[in-house]
């Protein structure tokens, strides 16, 4: 599945379960936008009849080795929320590590124009330097010693 607002990282590959069974997927995508914490959608072929693959340890290592070969070099992912899983496929919720691997595939972070206003008001010291504030802070305290 691929529409105009995802970001395809691989075609399709064969991963095995912990059963030894084989799948086929169809591919890995995300959303080209987000806030933050990704997900990765894992696309299968067919039905995966209610099996819960979000939990195998072996499948999601394969999903992580294929993204490792596509350049992403940040820790392993967890399992994903059950309620998010469906039939054909397999939702996996990426560490924030994850970000910059997608940004490089065009991902854009859409938290980041907030970013300069929230280090505008966290960072005092900047104020500081201003000389007008900085009399005003001394005027302030002298006043807060008891001298005038």
């Amino acid at each position: 599945m691929h529409h105009e607002d995802t970001i395809r990282l691989s075609g399709p590959f064969r991963l095995h379960d912990s059963l030894g069974r084989t799948w086929d997927i169809g591919g890995i995508r995300i959303f080209d936008e987000g806030y933050g914490i990704i997900d990765v959608y894992v696309d299968f072929s067919a039905s995966m009849e209610g099996e819960p693959l979000h939990e195998d340890v072996q499948v999601i290592r394969q999903i992580l080795s294929r993204l490792r070969t596509l350049g992403y070099s940040g820790p392993d992912f967890g399992p994903g929320d059950p309620g998010l899983q469906d039939d054909r496929l397999i939702v996996l919720e990426a560490p924030e590590a994850f970000a910059a691997f997608a940004a490089s595939w065009g991902w854009k972070n859409l938290a980041e124009e907030y970013a300069d206003e929230y280090e505008e008001a966290s960072m005092p010291q900047e104020r500081l330097n201003d000389s007008g504030a900085r009399d005003v802070f001394d005027a302030l305290m002298l006043k807060l010693r008891g001298k005038p």
